[in-house]
């Protein structure tokens, strides 16, 4: 089977994500080409995964202060170019097209009629809807990355088709006491002016796109940007805070680190993940850099971890046996195999859904 699979590169999470359903997909014996969009080609790194991936300009989302900025949003769509990358870009030789919320891909697919797997947190919309996800959000989910099967990923199912998330095997490491910080959205002026009241106390380690080589400030450990020691500190550290993308936040759920999340303003995603976080009381969330609620926070313990099954393989599968099982019986299978804390349990009994 071979496969055009489109990737959003604005965020490391979907990267992340990608990275192990790719791994999965050539197991499977699957021959993908990968497409990224939504950055500059020079800012991706560790993308071995991908092979001769090639890149789009696509469309991403500008940010000032941790909140989306709707006027440099826009500013920054280039619509001729994506029109043309859209029509110049042919699947004629691809049995299977998957967009991770990428559009060049799934505007290309409904430009040429062909069926395209949307494989996203993104794609849970469809049945979720926070209080902020005006005329705007629901513009953004129609026509950003248009799909013909959605398949959502979440930390629950919520009583709908949807799927646990896909996380490389991670190796839960002997806690080191420091707290891992991944505000990407947020200022380093900013994250640094919170966390100063703590750092006698705590050791910080933030990671940062904005950070191009290690420092320290404050005894706040600056940190740019690197999977590998990024995994390892994730993987040893006591507790994460972070906004609350989905992979990051998935990791930090099955390794049992306690989590400290902040949405990023005017992103429903994020939202809405939040507040799903909040009712299964799996983490911490914050609207704001909220130093009390740091401050109580450092302060909790570690939680046990969820155990998710094995899913990217199951879908890799699934997707090169040509969907032949319903996504509905995959679903079922895959969230029979997931374990999670009894809290959790007591939280999903009381909301009225069957464990």
């Amino acid at each position: 089977m071979k496969i055009l699979f489109g990737v959003q590169g604005t965020g490391n999470g979907h990267i992340s994500r990608c990275r192990t359903l790719a791994k999965a997909l050539k197991t499977a014996g699957a021959e993908v080409d990968y497409i990224l969009s939504g950055r500059d080609a020079k800012d991706y790194f560790d993308m071995d995964a991908f092979g001769q991936y090639k890149t789009y300009e696509g469309m991403s989302f500008a940010t000032k202060n941790g909140k989306i900025n709707l006027r440099k949003t826009v500013q920054r769509i280039r619509a001729f170019r994506l029109i043309k990358d859209v029509r110049d870009l042919d699947l004629s030789q691809y049995d299977t097209i998957i967009s991770d919320f990428e559009p060049v891909s799934a505007w290309a697919a409904h430009h040429q009629e062909r069926e395209c797997l949307g494989i996203s947190n993104q794609a849970v919309c469809q049945y979720f809807k926070p209080k902020e996800y005006g005329i705007l959000a629901s513009i953004i989910m129609k026509f950003y990355a248009p799909v013909t099967q959605p398949i959502g990923l979440h930390w629950f199912h919520f009583g709908h088709t949807l799927v646990p998330p896909m996380i490389d095997p991670l190796i839960n490491q002997h806690e080191n006491g420091k707290i891992v910080v991944y505000l990407p959205f947020e200022s380093i002026e900013d994250i640094i002016h919170t966390l100063i009241p703590f750092s006698q106390e705590y050791e910080f380690e933030c990671f940062h796109p904005d950070v191009k080589q290690e420092s320290s400030n404050n005894f706040i450990k600056l940190m740019p940007l690197s999977r590998d020691s990024f995994t390892h500190a994730v993987a040893s550290c006591s507790g994460i805070i972070a906004n609350t993308g989905f992979a990051l936040i998935s990791e930090a759920l099955v390794l049992g680190k306690k989590i400290l999340t902040k949405p990023v303003s005017g992103q429903f995603e994020q939202i809405y993940n939040g507040e799903c976080l909040s009712k299964l009381d799996l983490a911490t969330v914050m609207n704001t850099l909220d130093k009390k609620t740091i401050e109580q926070w450092l302060k909790q313990s570690s939680p046990s971890a969820v155990i998710y099954p094995d899913v990217a393989t199951e879908l890799a599968n699934w997707i090169v046996a040509g969907r032949q099982e319903t996504l509905s019986s995959l679903s079922n299978r895959l969230w029979q195999q997931t374990v999670f804390p009894a809290h959790v349990q007591q939280k999903i009994k009381a909301l009225g859904y069957a464990i």
